[in-house]
């Protein structure tokens, strides 16, 4: 089972994705997501130009020697731009070795465990009227947790709220459907963290009242808080029963975390941005997190994630696995395979991808009673079309950047 080549596929059906697809001597085909949002190119080149030419003549099976290799070979370990590469690699392999088993992949990682993977989905509105008919919106299509944004007075773009202006820039898209925008340079937003802890706390009063205590609901400060301000965020929460809060603060000072935690029971998600499992190594050992939301794309695929999740295992921590439009089919299917498997699940985030994006990838998971659940076919169950994805040329489009009111660039 030697690998006989490994392309590299750039195609943008909505939204700018990566692909991988290496094929072994005897025809077999596996596919993994490369995309990292706004940094796309260069995820490509450093695939193309220096792991695709280490992967020719490899033995397509030995997955964690290859994984090994990769990582610490290079010598230059980590980062968003290596560990979407090596994911890419360690997913392809993965879905080759499940179909030359003749099975899904979930199989190969140890068989289900549960029945369906539990979804949240994305309501948002720029005010509560508006967040009312979302999550109304998302109930209607089968949804059973709902992570909840809204726009803030007097702020004109907020984080994974649809809006005018913003909807300017992008076109028709949604902006909390896709929040890079395609242009030259990227937009720029301002924040106003004072206004936002006054009024999020209104926000799930609201809803609570209009829809109950049953429904899980989430919420994403998408790192713009300092540690004694999340803990504010989390402990005037509390009341509503969130399922999590997500991204408080900037995790690369884990020890901030410890502020939070003892400022609040709300349950804390964290991880999107990591890469491996030693990011995590200080917030699951002292228990300063609930869940980890480590992707498969970026985190060195289903070895690197699962790694992730094993070890969150010990300490009574679950995955949230990260699903924005920006994971890509591929990527989204991966997770629902590991997250089918893994005893210590907790959610997976669903996206829904645009139509376009569904076309070129062909993904055989099933949205069911809140949940996804991956096909039955061989390997990830992936039909990627290739045709149809060169119709789609790669558009520049960046993520937008944050500032507040004096003009200070802020977490975005």
């Amino acid at each position: 089972m030697r690998i006989d080549r490994a392309d590299v596929i750039v195609t943008s059906p909505g939204r700018n994705f990566v692909t991988l697809r290496i094929t072994t001597g005897d025809g077999v085909v596996g596919y993994g997501d490369a995309t990292l949002n706004g940094r796309e190119l260069s995820v490509a080149a450093y695939l193309r130009d220096h792991v695709v030419p280490l992967l020719i003549g490899r033995d397509a099976h030995r997955i964690e020697d290859t994984w090994q290799y990769l990582y610490r070979g290079g010598y230059w370990r980590r980062g968003p731009v290596t560990m979407a590469a090596i994911a890419a690699v360690d997913t392809a392999l993965w879905d080759i070795k499940a179909k030359v088993a003749g099975l899904p992949l979930y199989q190969l990682l140890g068989g289900a465990s549960r029945d369906r993977c539990l979804v949240y989905g994305h309501a948002s509105g720029r005010g509560i009227p508006e967040l009312t008919d979302s999550i109304r919106e998302h109930l209607d299509l089968g949804f059973r947790a709902i992570r909840v944004q809204t726009g803030v007075p007097g702020l004109d773009s907020v984080y994974g709220v649809a809006t005018s202006s913003a909807a300017a820039v992008g076109g028709s898209a949604r902006y909390d459907y896709e929040p890079a925008r395609r242009a030259a340079l990227p937009a720029e937003e301002t924040w106003d963290t004072r206004a936002y802890l006054r009024h999020v706390p209104s926000v799930f009063e609201a809803v609570r009242h209009e829809f109950g205590p049953e429904l899980i609901l989430l919420h994403d400060a998408h790192h713009r808080l300092t540690p004694i301000q999340a803990a504010r965020l989390g402990k005037s929460l509390e009341p509503y029963d969130l399922f999590w809060l997500e991204d408080v603060t900037p995790a690369e000072n884990p020890e901030g975390l410890r502020l939070v935690r003892e400022h609040t029971t709300t349950p804390l998600a964290i991880g999107e941005v990591f890469n491996t499992v030693w990011d995590y190594q200080t917030l699951i050992r002292e228990q300063l997190i609930d869940y980890v939301r480590s992707p498969v794309t970026h985190a060195g695929g289903i070895t690197g994630v699962r790694r992730i999740i094993d070890y969150a295992a010990m300490y009574q921590v679950k995955s949230g696995m990260h699903g924005p439009t920006d994971v890509s089919p591929i990527g989204l299917a991966a997770g629902v395979h590991l997250g089918l498997a893994v005893h210590n699940f907790g959610i997976q985030e669903y996206m829904l991808h645009s139509a376009e994006t569904m076309a070129v990838f062909g993904p055989t998971f099933i949205f069911d009673d809140g949940g996804l659940r991956p096909g039955e076919e061989p390997g990830l169950g992936i039909h990627f079309d290739e045709e149809l994805a060169a119709r789609y040329p790669y558009e520049p489009a960046y993520l937008p950047t944050n500032r507040l009111r004096d003009g200070t660039v802020h977490d975005w």
